[in-house]
């Protein structure tokens, strides 16, 4: 599948594993991002790779010109339900609508895959990714009023369109 950034360069993209070399620096960045807010990366860690593989899961790159600038993935939660994860775009690339452009091809993904509603969480000390959850029509499974940090990882849903056969 290509895409067709505002910038002008194609996209593509790319479903892979966690462990394609191409996620590397993708995913490196996240781990030092994660112990910036947090002193740990242990969500990275938290999930064998083969949780983010087909049938259940997906695991997909956006790439430009060969390189890996945004990605993420999902994995299942219940029968009806996919968990998102690791949804990061570069720091070069920010600010192009990348992330937006991730979640869309992973609800399609999981839709594709019978899932009709998804679920994630972020960080509390992570106030772009929920900004972005909320401006994609995820609802809050939190008071939106009270502290982040008194919430813990903060929840959100939205549930899916069912692909017409």
């Amino acid at each position: 599948m290509t895409l067709t950034p505002s910038r002008g360069s194609a996209l593509s993209v790319h479903r892979t594993t966690v462990e394609d070399p191409l996620a590397r620096p993708l995913l490196e960045e996240l781990a030092r991002e994660y112990i910036s807010r947090y002193g740990s990366a242990f969500d990275l860690e938290r999930y064998p790779p083969v949780e983010f593989a087909p049938p259940g899961g997906a695991f997909l790159l956006l790439l430009e010109r060969g390189e890996a600038i945004a990605g993420g993935a999902y994995r299942q939660y219940d029968a009806s339900t996919a968990e998102l994860k690791r949804i990061w775009t570069h720091s070069a690339h920010r600010r192009r609508g990348l992330a937006r452009r991730v979640l869309h091809v992973l609800e399609r993904d999981a839709a594709d895959r019978g899932y009709g509603r998804i679920y994630l969480t972020t960080g509390p000390r992570q106030p772009e990714a929920k900004g972005l959850y909320l401006a994609a029509g995820y609802r809050p499974l939190f008071d939106l009023s009270a502290d982040p940090e008194s919430i813990g990882p903060l929840p959100f849903e939205k549930h899916l369109e069912t692909p017409q056969p």
